[in-house]
């Protein structure tokens, strides 16, 4: 994995990351435009992590603080580089954030149909938090 960079996204990134999710993440979310992409690296310029090879990503995830959650999306993997490795050095990458931002405890957004993801995140010490359960209202028509 010595070829493996991991570093933050900058702006010119965004349609890169966008146009790598529809291929390797699983689901669709209503900031998946340039326009959210790109509010998210402008607020929190740390917070979208990329994992690439000879220059092109293979992987994601966002790292988000809010100054008291740390809060984990958008794990992706190229399918052809999953179980190399790369999502574990992401997910290292995003905790060491959260530790130097104060950050307490990660929590990840993981779709409940997308087993191949559960094992990933136990493999990495997540457990599901069966007490909770997320509401959501969209903000916009």
């Amino acid at each position: 994995m010595s070829d493996l960079r991991i570093r933050a996204a900058t702006p010119d990134d965004l349609d890169t990351v966008l146009a790598f999710w529809r291929t390797a993440a699983e689901g669709t979310s209503i900031s998946d435009d340039r326009e959210g992409v790109e509010r998210l690296v402008a607020r929190d310029p740390g917070a979208l992590i990329l994992a690439e090879r000879g220059g092109e990503p293979v992987g994601t995830v966002i790292a988000g603080f809010d100054g008291w959650r740390c809060h984990l999306y958008r794990l992706a993997v190229l399918p052809a580089h999953r179980r190399q490795g790369i999502g574990s050095a992401l997910l290292a990458a995003a905790e060491e954030r959260f530790v130097r931002l104060g950050g307490r405890r990660g929590d990840a957004m993981v779709l409940t149909r997308n087993e191949t993801a559960h094992h990933a995140w136990r493999a990495a010490g997540y457990m599901p938090e069966e007490k909770w359960r997320r509401w959501v209202k969209p903000l916009t028509g």
